[in-house]
């Protein structure tokens, strides 16, 4: 049961997924037993595990910051925000390509369909911030680059929009640490005081999944 819960990186295997092959080669190096595959499964089933998708985790992530946050930072940021009456900001950005994808269709065997494009790699780039106790979002399309001067624009778009207390939360792309960046928080930061987010660390980010 550990060693399934380690992963098979632990017992010397190239992959990081189990597969029933897999635990039923396990079974037998360990016990000298070799169960049909379909029973594996049954096996498994009945210890409590099941067929998932896994998930990328990042190895650079500090787990030790990443618990400071979320016992410490996190905390704190609330208290303060629920004594001010403020709204707590996550903050991210997203493109989107506008050359489309191309997918499956039927065509004639032996002739592969053809769809014209224009060549061009333009994309859309959207400034989000949802609200952590209410959900409200605030976002900002841009056609040009995101950089410290579009992303303090978003900024400021936010604060011209509400009037309450802010705590911004962000990760860390080159323009957020930069040095207009900060020297525009350090005027903001009365009413607009920002604290990074551990590295790596996107599923403590709700609007990841927005």
């Amino acid at each position: 049961m550990e060693r399934l819960e380690a992963g098979p990186l632990v017992v010397g295997c190239e992959t990081a997924c189990w597969d029933a092959v897999l635990i039923r080669v396990l079974i037998w190096r360990e016990f000298g037993v070799l169960y049909n595959r379909q029973y594996v499964c049954t096996l498994l089933h009945n210890l409590g595990f099941s067929f998932q998708k896994a998930r990328f985790v990042s190895d650079h992530l500090d787990t030790v910051k990443r618990l400071v946050w979320l016992e410490q930072k996190w905390p704190t940021i609330v208290r303060a925000a629920k004594r001010r009456r403020g709204l707590i900001l996550f903050e991210d950005e997203a493109s989107f390509a506008q050359w489309g994808s191309l997918s499956y269709t039927w065509a004639r065997r032996g002739q592969q369909p053809e769809v014209p494009t224009s060549g061009k790699r333009k994309g859309y780039k959207v400034f989000g911030a949802i609200e952590y106790f209410s959900g409200r979002l605030f976002s900002q399309g841009i056609e040009g680059r995101c950089n410290a001067e579009s992303y303090q624009a978003f900024l400021q778009m936010i604060l011209a929009q509400t009037t309450q207390h802010l705590f911004l939360i962000h990760d860390g792309p080159p323009y957020h640490p930069s040095a207009s960046t900060q020297a525009f928080l350090v005027v903001q930061s009365d009413r607009l005081p920002a604290e990074p987010l551990p590295s790596y660390s996107p599923d403590d980010n709700p609007i990841e999944y927005l």
